[in-house]
């Protein structure tokens, strides 16, 4: 009965039939239907549940313009690519770099503004060396994208590859730091191949021993790939808090 919930209801209908059936539209009464409502913790009219599954999944709650609903429900809904997308991550996951590549190019051909299937090209792109253009694809993510964490931890990711593949092995910085423990290139190229290998304590010690002796390298290049690491690790993790403690304990 009101307003907004009458507004709202043709634009869902209406997404309805385009779908075909993917998407099912259940209005409940709730001065009729109280137990449910409260069950289900409605405190609000409208408010938009969105289940698969037999689970609540999202939700909405106002009567939202139709962009913004078809970006809600595009978010849940199995397209096309999806299947592209999932067998061209497996694939980069086992390091068969060319399938991947054809694969989420046939994925972007069928969905170009898909945010899943750009970060996917970015990872892609990175992989086989193109390091400028897995930034260009990210720069050209909608506004809304550029600073969430999944974007974060991928330019991360991004930094850290590029200037790997750009060093001597870990070997020869190993090498190198045995004679030289003042090189702070040599010091900072090792962190970043830790980083690459999965070795993130090891590398956040090596930059914290970078800060210490060299503050100016690299314009403040230390403190900047501790902060690189933490989005690369979620922004949340044990190692995260405690390594963020000790970041500033040597800053101050």
């Amino acid at each position: 009965w009101c307003a907004p919930c009458r507004m709202l209801a043709p634009i869902l209908e209406k997404l309805a039939e385009e779908m075909g059936g993917k998407l099912l539209v259940a209005k409940v009464d709730t001065d009729k239907e109280q137990q449910l409502a409260a069950q289900l913790g409605i405190r609000s009219l409208p408010t938009v549940r969105l289940f698969k599954d037999g689970r609540a999944i999202d939700e909405f709650m106002g009567a939202l313009p139709e962009t913004e609903i078809r970006n809600f429900l595009n978010r849940h809904i199995a397209k096309p690519s999806d299947q592209l997308l999932r067998q061209a991550e497996n694939l980069l996951a086992q390091g068969k770099t060319a399938q991947a590549l054809e694969l989420v190019e046939r994925a972007r051909a069928a969905a170009p503004q898909e945010v899943r299937t750009l970060l996917t090209y970015a990872r892609v792109k990175a992989a086989v060396g193109e390091y400028e253009a897995a930034e260009q694809i990210l720069d050209g993510l909608p506004i809304q994208e550029l600073s969430s964490p999944e974007v974060a931890a991928l330019r991360a990711s991004l930094l850290f590859e590029r200037i790997a593949s750009a060093a001597p092995s870990q070997a020869e910085l190993e090498k190198i730091l045995a004679t030289q423990a003042n090189n702070s290139e040599a010091r900072y190229q090792l962190c970043a191949r830790q980083v690459v290998a999965g070795a993130y304590q090891e590398a956040l010690d090596g930059l914290l021993v970078l800060l210490r002796k060299d503050r100016s390298y690299g314009d403040d290049a230390a403190r900047k790939a501790m902060l690189r690491i933490f989005d690369l690790l979620g922004g949340s993790s044990d190692l995260v808090s405690r390594y963020r403690a000790k970041l500033t304990s040597a800053l101050f």
